[in-house]
C-alpha cells in the first residue's frame, strides 16, 4: 500500500512463509510422483500374480484332462483335440472372444464326470444295456455338479452339462433344442463328433475326414447347429490335420507316463 514503507521484519516473515509454502508444495508433488510409482509397481506385481494364478489354473485343467483320457485308453488325447477343435471353430465363427476361455475349459473337462462311472460300464467292450446306458449318461450331471461351485469354472460347467444335447431335442440330460443349448456346447458337439469319428476305437478304425464331414453335413440343422456346422465345413482339412499332428507327440508321452505309473503301482505294495 502506498506510501511504501520497508519493514525488514515483515518482508522476512513474508519470504519465510512463501518459501515454506513452496517447500510444502514440492513435498506434495514429490509424494504424488512417489505414490504413482508405488501404485504402478503394485499393479504390475498384481498382474504378475494373476498371470501366475491363471497359469496354475491352466496346468490344473490340463492335468485333469489327461487324467480323464487316461481312464479310458481308447480315447487318449481326446480332450486335448476337442479343446483345440472347439477353439478353432469358435475363432472362425467370430464374436465369441469373451466366450473362448469358457469354451476351452468346458471342452477340456467335458468328460470329468466319467471319473465317477464304474470301470465295468466305462470300459465295457460291447454294447451297454439300457440300465448301463442310464448310468453312463449321468456323467454329464456328475461333471456339472463337480465344477459348478468353482467360480472360474461356473460358465464352463454349463458346457459340461450340455455337451450331449442335440439341436433337435434328442439329446440329454434336459432335451434342449437349438438356441436353448449354450453356444459352447453347440460348438463342442461338432468337435466331439468329428474327433470320435476320425479316431481309432476298439470296435473300428478311424474314418477318413471326408466321411466325418459328410455325417456332420447331413446332421446340420438337426443334430448339429447349422451355423456351427457351416463354419466347420468351411475350414480346410489341413487345419484339423495340423492339430492332430501337434497332439500326437503329447499323446505318446501321456501313454508312456501312464505305463510308468502302472508299473510303479505294481512294484509298490501296501505296507512296503
Amino acid at each position: 500500500m502506498k506510501p511504501f514503507q520497508v519493514d525488514a521484519s515483515v518482508v522476512s516473515t513474508s519470504l519465510a512463509r512463501a518459501l515454506h509454502k513452496k517447500r510444502l508444495e514440492q513435498e506434495v508433488e514429490n509424494y504424488r510422483h512417489h505414490l504413482e510409482e508405488m501404485v504402478a509397481e503394485q499393479t504390475q506385481q498384481l498382474r504378475e500374480a494373476l498371470r501366475e494364478v491363471e497359469r496354475s489354473y491352466e496346468h490344473t485343467l490340463e492335468a485333469l484332462g489327461v487324467a480323464i483320457d487316461l481312464r479310458d485308453s481308447s480315447t487318449a488325447g481326446h480332450s486335448r483335440r476337442v479343446f483345440l477343435y472347439s477353439i478353432e471353430i469358435g475363432k472362425a465363427m467370430g464374436g465369441l472372444e469373451h466366450e473362448l476361455k469358457n469354451i476351452a475349459m468346458g471342452a477340456w473337462l467335458h468328460d470329468i464326470g466319467k471319473l465317477a462311472i464304474p470301470d465295468a460300464i466305462l470300459l465295457k467292450p460291447g454294447s451297454l444295456t439300457d440300465e448301463e446306458r442310464q448310468v453312463m449318461q449321468r456323467h454329464v450331471q456328475i461333471g456339472y455338479d463337480l465344477v459348478k461351485g468353482i467360480p472360474f469354472l461356473s460358465n464352463a460347467a454349463e458346457i459340461i452339462l450340455g455337451h450331449h444335447e442335440r439341436c433337435d431335442g434328442s439329446g440329454y440330460p434336459r432335451g434342449l433344442k437349438a438356441e436353448e443349448i449354450p453356444v459352447g456346447a453347440r460348438i463342442f458337439a461338432v468337435a466331439d463328433t468329428f474327433d470320435a469319428m476320425t479316431s481309432d476305437r476298439p470296435y473300428r478304425r478311424a474314418l477318413p475326414f471326408a466321411a466325418s464331414r459328410e455325417v456332420i453335413e447331413r446332421g446340420a440343422g438337426k443334430q448339429y447347429d447349422a451355423h456351427v456346422a457351416r463354419v466347420f465345413l468351411s475350414t480346410p482339412d489341413e487345419t484339423w490335420q495340423e492339430i492332430r499332428r501337434e497332439t500326437a507327440a503329447i499323446q505318446v508321452f501321456s501313454v508312456a507316463a501312464a505305463d510308468d505309473i502302472q508299473a510303479l503301482s505294481r512294484l509298490v505294495k501296501p505296507g512296503s
